[in-house]
């Protein structure tokens, strides 16, 4: 009797144990892993929200770059994932469309700027004095 009870609850131990991870797999706001839909929060008390507002991200120190590269068209900027290793930003017309990505790898001060309209990499160099 013991011996049944015993794998009575290690059955049911399992089986919660894999619909917690599968409710966390298929929930991005569940999950840990941070999503590339979804704004992340910023360990730093960086910009998280969209904004077209320049202040908020200006003191990054990828922006005057980001800004120098792309057309004089003002974009809201939106952040895709920003942890200890990359930022990544969307910039979206004044429409909502997609227009840029941004990828700046932190600890070697690169930034990428892609044209996702098709136009490719724009930009693929480190930056100096970050």
């Amino acid at each position: 009797m013991n011996r049944l009870l015993m794998i009575l609850i290690a059955a049911a131990t399992m089986l919660t144990a894999c619909q917690s991870n599968q409710t966390d797999a298929g929930n991005p706001s569940g999950s840990s892993e941070p999503s590339a839909q979804t704004e992340t929060a910023q360990p730093n008390n960086e910009p998280t929200e969209e904004s077209t507002s320049q202040s908020k991200w200006s003191s990054l120190p990828e922006y005057a770059t980001i800004v120098r590269e792309v057309d004089s068209q003002d974009y809201t900027f939106r952040t895709v994932n920003d942890n200890e290793n990359e930022r990544i930003l969307l910039l979206t017309n004044q429409d909502g469309e997609e227009k840029y990505k941004t990828i700046f790898i932190k600890n070697t001060s690169r930034l990428k700027i892609i044209d996702v309209d098709g136009g490719g990499q724009l930009f693929n160099d480190v930056l100096e004095g970050s």
